[in-house]
């Protein structure tokens, strides 16, 4: 009789433990993945060659506004982390002789994934890649007959990098450095000559063309120190990029190096009602 028993209780146990363990795994409490946002503001000073308007240099100051925003990927937070990344630049310079300006207005949206490794001592490095488009134009005030100069492409590019939390003091910081650069993609350019005109004629043959380092080179530098003062951080550094383009005898120079300054932080979207589960563990998307 004990025999029976004893079997008959095996068998509970083997149909009710895995029901049990899949109960425990569906209570198992989720990770909260908070949102890292910043919003940055750029001066500095700016280099500007455009021959489809002129031949000459033109230098003189550059100003941004920027927005970023970072967050743990929802299928591996560990591992994985996406950006959304987005900006307006205005470029002013002169010529040698400062008796013309050339305007500079453009664009520019990227959103991106990067595999991240966490290291000792504090130290997170990521690798990984993003998408982008960039769109502007450039104004050359002395020009009558052909004034106006577009910029226009879609690239896909190589990005990650590197980060470090530490300690000034008792305040905490995180250092950043993030490179950005294009691979491929297509970008605008019109034939030396080719008015605007023309292209709205019909004119509209070889006006896309095929994106790489032959012929279009990009690279932006960004590094950032954020000086965690509670829940919001201030945000300082310096930022360069660098537009180099060659096609159709146009050759384009654009060179910006800025001053950044900014504020960051983390948020964390809840339900209305529901609060903060002690036992959750929070992944930020830097560090």
């Amino acid at each position: 009789m004990l025999s029976v028993m004893s079997r008959i209780l095996l068998m509970i146990v083997a149909v009710f433990l895995p029901l049990l363990a899949s109960a425990a795994d569906s209570t198992e409490v989720k990770p909260l993945r908070p949102v890292t946002s910043a919003y940055m503001v750029d001066a500095g000073g700016a280099r500007l060659v455009n021959t489809y308007l002129t031949p000459l240099k033109y230098s003189g100051w550059a100003t941004a506004f920027n927005y970023e925003r970072m967050q743990a990927m929802k299928f591996s937070p560990d591992n994985w982390v996406m950006q959304l990344r987005g900006g307006i630049t205005l470029n002013r310079s002169v010529n040698p002789s400062g008796n013309a300006t050339m305007w500079r207005l453009t664009g520019d949206f990227s959103w991106g994934m990067m595999h991240r490794w966490r290291l000792p001592y504090g130290i997170t490095l990521a690798a990984g890649g993003s998408t982008g488009i960039d769109l502007g134009c450039l104004y050359n005030t002395r020009n009558g007959n052909n004034p106006v100069a577009v910029e226009a492409a879609w690239t896909v590019n190589l990005t990650g990098y590197a980060a470090w939390n530490c300690h000034v003091g008792r305040l905490p910081v995180t250092l950043r450095y993030q490179p950005v650069l294009p691979v491929t993609g297509v970008f605008f350019s019109p034939e030396y000559g080719e008015l605007f005109y023309e292209i709205s004629l019909g004119d509209d043959d070889g006006l896309a063309h095929a994106a790489w380092w032959g012929n279009y080179f990009r690279m932006e530098n960004l590094v950032t120190a954020d000086l965690h003062f509670g829940a919001t951080s201030l945000r300082v550094g310096f930022r360069s990029n660098v537009i180099s383009t060659k096609v159709n005898n146009i050759t384009t120079r654009v060179i910006n190096s800025s001053v950044v300054i900014g504020v960051a932080g983390e948020w964390l979207s809840l339900r209305p009602g529901k609060g903060v589960d002690p036992a959750a563990r929070i992944i930020s998307a830097l560090y």
